[in-house]
């Protein structure tokens, strides 16, 4: 759902709106909670597909065709898991998802309408839920058009040992992130030199060089080298201080990180303190 203000609805409007639904979950006897939300830390983005991929069932509000919104509900049409769009009476159809019932509310939020909404909506979850549970041919989108096969996030067993170094890892990075320069933030840093967009580099997807106080030779040139590598998308040189500098590599998913950390050790040459 919505959580800004768009469209002439205000952010307070989205939370009423939460709230409705939350009601509506309660009486059908779920718990309710967004899909950016989890009780572990990590990146947010991951946490949303982690949450269309796992929840039983997903309500999706595309009131307003929130961008965000109709990107999500589109990956959970591709999961092809038990899916309730809802949407105020302001908003238009949009033709693809047409097809799937809407439950309609009012954008005004009138009394009468919404608790007859919360009684609808209440009885769509508990219904839904028990012909997917019940009907292994269930289909919210996806069967109904052809023979597809449905989208899974694939999942690796890994020891306890192997998890909680991952996680020491994870922290550490973060750490040493935020204790680039003991006054000022990364953020702030980006913003006051107007490095590059950081959402763009995240662990899986990128390496980090590191020159420590020495000072990379020509710069646009190591830079103009390393793009030019197989699986490489985005290169950014990052100054955090007079004396420490990085190099940000953002790779492509499929690309093999190992082999083109070989490649950049060859690359940058013995100024480099590591490369990570």
């Amino acid at each position: 759902m919505p959580i800004s203000e768009i469209d002439g609805c205000s952010e307070n409007h989205w939370k009423d709106i939460y709230s409705i639904v939350s009601q509506a979950t309660d009486k059908a006897g779920f718990d309710s909670n967004l899909v950016s939300n989890s009780d572990d830390v990590g990146v947010i983005q991951k946490r949303i597909i982690q949450n269309l991929y796992d929840n039983p069932i997903v309500i999706c509000d595309v009131s307003c065709k929130n961008p965000n919104v109709m990107f999500e509900l589109g990956i959970r049409l591709a999961f092809d898991k038990p899916t309730i769009i809802i949407k105020d009476d302001k908003t238009k159809y949009s033709f693809d998802t047409s097809p799937i019932e809407h439950l309609e509310y009012p954008r005004d939020l009138r009394f009468a309408k919404i608790v007859e909404f919360k009684d609808r909506l209440a009885e769509k979850i508990i219904q839904t839920h028990k012909k997917a549970s019940e009907d292994e041919n269930y289909s919210t989108f996806l069967k109904h058009f052809g023979s597809f096969k449905v989208a899974k996030i694939e999942t690796e067993e890994v020891s306890k040992e192997d998890y909680i170094l991952d996680e020491i890892k994870n922290l550490r990075d973060i750490v040493t992130r935020s204790n680039r320069n003991p006054f000022r933030n990364r953020y702030e840093m980006e913003n006051e030199r107007n490095l590059f967009d950081y959402h763009d580099f995240n662990d899986e997807n990128s390496i980090t060089i590191c020159f420590g106080d020495k000072t990379p030779k020509n710069v646009d040139s190591l830079l103009n080298q390393i793009l030019s590598m197989k699986g490489v998308e985005k290169t950014e040189y990052e100054k955090l201080s007079e004396d420490h500098s990085h190099i940000e590599v953002k790779i492509s998913p499929n690309a093999s990180k190992k082999l083109i950390i070989k490649r950049l050790s060859s690359v940058t040459g013995e100024d480099v303190e590591y490369i990570r």
